[in-house]
């Protein structure tokens, strides 16, 4: 008599059980690694405002550090090819067209932020979808459906909304001008956000996020050398620590974070968590600061989160380029 167990054959069940329980983890993993990532980048603003530097040379600290923070990175896990786009020569000059509008759009964000507030400038700054799909149908000839047209046109009904031009300037803010500068400013920033998004997705070989990101911070390490020379160096030790913390944990880490949580989602999920990082932007603005958004700014932002929601990118999905 054989007294060996047999193994109990699986059932089909049980085998298809299997991957989806496996994958069912690794959404809920890269659903967690976006909402801390999200999280940190809310926080973005008070590093800006505590660190009181020249935009230019806070966005070139950004660079720097982040370079030093993403190479490192990349060099630990094995990844240190990737960075060289080697027989890219285009895609190298894509990164580097994305370099020179990130930089912008980072300068453009940073003065901002103490012209309006750390929440009015993230939300208006998250505009920048609309301007993806404008200029997709304007210039890349991309079908746009009537659902995503109507979405733009409510995502930029609440964009005015939350600007608080209508209801005047929020209390705690700078005077009129200066603000209504700031508000500019953000839009153009977003501009230029949408520009990387665009420029990216038209590579002629594909681009991982890490290179992309790290080509980005190196062109604007190289471009902006010369701003502390022009501005000043920051003068104390409180400064150098708010700013190398911009480039460790906003460009470094963060980046790490969410592009290793959007690797583990679809892409309806990513453009829900993606919501994280204003959300976070507006409670860190009200707790640190006590500055609040007014009912009608309120307004805006759920009408603008709902438009965006709704707007999806048609057949061809364009590239994301990297989180501000």
């Amino acid at each position: 008599m054989n007294h060996k167990a047999s193994a109990l054959p699986l059932s089909p069940a049980s085998l298809a059980s299997t991957p989806d329980l496996a994958t069912q983890a690794r959404e809920r993993t890269g659903q967690w690694l976006m909402i801390a990532g999200g999280v940190l980048l809310g926080t973005i603003g008070v590093f800006v405002e505590e660190a009181g530097q020249h935009p230019l040379v806070t966005v070139w600290f950004r660079c720097a550090f982040g370079a030093l923070a993403l190479v490192a990175w990349c060099l630990a896990t094995g990844r240190g090819r990737e960075l060289l786009l080697r027989h890219q020569a285009k895609s190298r000059w894509v990164a580097c067209a994305t370099g020179v509008f990130m930089v912008l759009n980072w300068a453009l964000f940073f003065a901002a932020i103490p012209r309006t507030s750390i929440a009015v400038a993230t939300v208006i700054f998250h505009v920048q979808p609309i301007w993806v799909i404008v200029f997709g149908a304007l210039f890349l000839r991309e079908a746009v459906s009537p659902v995503q047209w109507m979405a733009t046109l409510a995502a930029l009904a609440g964009l005015v909304l939350t600007t608080g031009l209508l209801d005047g300037i929020p209390v705690g803010t700078a005077d009129g001008g200066a603000y209504l500068a700031g508000v500019l400013m953000c839009l153009g920033g977003s501009f230029c956000y949408a520009a990387v998004t665009l420029l990216a997705s038209r590579a002629p070989a594909p681009i991982s996020p890490f290179a992309l990101a790290l080509w980005q911070c190196l062109v604007g390490a190289v471009l902006l050398a010369w701003a502390p020379l022009a501005f000043g160096w920051p003068h104390t030790a409180a400064a150098w620590a708010w700013l190398t913390g911009l480039g460790v944990l906003h460009t470094g880490l963060a980046y790490v974070i969410l592009f290793a949580g959007m690797a583990r989602l679809a892409l309806g999920h990513i453009a829900v968590l993606q919501f994280v990082y204003p959300l976070t932007a507006v409670l860190v603005d009200w707790a640190v600061y006590g500055r609040t958004l007014s009912p009608v700014q309120l307004g805006g932002v759920v009408l603008m989160a709902t438009a965006l929601w709704t707007i999806r990118r048609p057949a061809k999905t364009l590239v994301t380029a990297k989180p501000a």
